[in-house]
């Protein structure tokens, strides 16, 4: 291969990356269209510790199963009640119903239930549409 030949590869190869570089910059990202709210209400005398160990390890599951789009937890709240139905609530977001289906279907989620559910003493699962 020539010089010149080279100098025109190089320029190709150099354009290419820049129009993917500007595709990457303003191309939307995933979109959320679907939502999962997992409320778990635990056993009682179950230490702070295991609770803990339980959110970070839920949190986790948006890192393994790529279908996650977004997620965030807390714990709930209402005001001048002594306790609360649920103890903790997880929001996880998904671009559709077969992202939801593949997430609890996968081998992280169902271990991590495995390792988690004898500490629950009862659990919610909502799916619901976004809307903006």
């Amino acid at each position: 291969m020539n010089a010149k030949s080279k100098g025109y590869t190089l320029v190709v190869v150099l354009l290419c990356a820049f129009a993917l570089t500007i595709y990457g910059a303003y191309s939307p990202a995933r979109k959320a269209q679907k939502q999962q709210i997992v409320c778990i209400k635990f056993k009682k005398g179950v230490e702070t510790k295991a609770v803990e160990q339980h959110m970070a390890s839920f949190a986790a599951l948006k890192h393994e199963i790529p279908q996650v789009v977004g997620y965030a937890s807390g714990e709930t709240i209402l005001p001048n009640q002594a306790s609360s139905e649920y103890d903790v609530v997880h929001y996880l977001t998904f671009q559709s119903v077969d992202d939801i289906k593949s997430f609890e279907k996968s081998e992280a989620y169902k271990e991590f239930v495995q390792q988690n559910k004898g500490i629950w003493e009862k659990t919610l699962i909502v799916n619901a549409d976004i809307r903006q």
